[in-house]
């Protein structure tokens, strides 16, 4: 069927990877059985970028299997303000469902990742050098979990925030 039972990337659909709350925990169940590490990771991912594939391609290097939680369209005005996302929330899944570091993705539409991270049991939480674990709201959930959170390398002046900064400044050129 999909990568989420060993087929190599690019086997299948990449939408095949996109699952809901309850099939994500199934399968997350079966790969803790398997003896395999699960990552998690969550954002907006608005407008994938080389930081983006940078920050994915690490936070796989920690484990077995990806899941990558992104947040509802409704989420992310909440978090960027009203012009965001620039994406909308099926295409942004759909980009993410398509890299090969990543084993599932799962959209939430909560103000934080904190149901998800209870369906999914990661055994790593990851986010990226802007975060300090103290100050990551979720940390307590992780560990509720028996995870671990692990801050990674920031890849500099890559955002989406200064993408669309470059952009608007190119439109009043």
């Amino acid at each position: 069927m999909s990568n989420l039972h060993g087929a190599k990337p690019g086997d299948e659909d990449s939408t095949c990877r996109i699952l809901d709350r309850k099939r994500l925990s199934e399968y997350c169940a079966r790969w803790r059985e398997e003896g395999l590490t699960i990552v998690f990771t969550n954002g907006c991912f608005d407008i994938l970028h080389i930081g983006h594939a940078r920050y994915l391609a690490q936070a796989k290097a920690l484990g077995d299997r990806l899941v990558v939680g992104v947040n509802s369209d409704a989420s992310t005005r909440r978090l960027k303000g009203p012009e965001r996302p620039i994406v909308p929330e099926s295409e942004r899944a759909e980009m993410l469902a398509s890299l090969r570091v990543v084993d599932a993705v799962s959209i939430f539409d909560e103000p934080r990742p904190d149901d998800l991270i209870r369906a999914v049991r990661p055994h790593i939480h990851t986010k990226g050098g802007d975060y300090r674990p103290e100050e990551l709201p979720e940390a307590a959930t992780v560990a509720e979990v028996g995870g671990v959170v692990k801050i990674l390398g920031l890849v500099q002046d890559r955002s989406t925030s200064r993408l669309l900064e470059l952009i608007r400044r190119t439109e009043q050129d």
